[in-house]
């Protein structure tokens, strides 16, 4: 069964600090694109960062730019996000992603497989 499980959110003031953490496990997940996704209540499911299969590309929401960093490590199979200087406004529960293909996109359509999310909650 392949799972993607994520760890690692809380509660932080603004301007804090938290690492996001995906496991993969069922298989690996080296040859696949990756990325984060987060939710706001009321508000749709919107891409933060995205990984392509080997790490060598990245991709930023324009939101987070400068303030977050995405990672994997293939041989651990597994992902992060680095998220510094939280803002009140990145409240949301964060998933992990990973689509069928090297490469993938913003669009959450182009992912296959989702953790069941981790809340991230920043308060001002």
């Amino acid at each position: 069964q392949v799972r993607l499980v994520e760890s690692g959110g809380g509660l932080v003031q603004a301007g804090g600090s938290l690492r996001l953490s995906c496991a993969a496990s069922g298989r690996t997940f080296s040859r696949n694109a990756m990325g984060w996704f987060r939710q706001a209540p009321g508000k749709q499911r919107e891409g933060v960062a995205r990984i392509n299969w080997n790490g060598g590309s990245t991709y930023y929401a324009d939101s987070v730019k400068g303030r977050f960093t995405i990672s994997r490590d293939n041989a651990k199979n597994t992902m992060a996000l680095q998220m510094n200087s939280l803002k009140p406004e990145d409240t949301a529960v964060y998933y992990c992603a990973a689509a069928p293909s090297f490469n993938a996109g913003w669009d959450s359509s182009d992912y296959n497989n989702w953790g069941q999310g981790t809340q991230v909650t920043v308060s001002s």
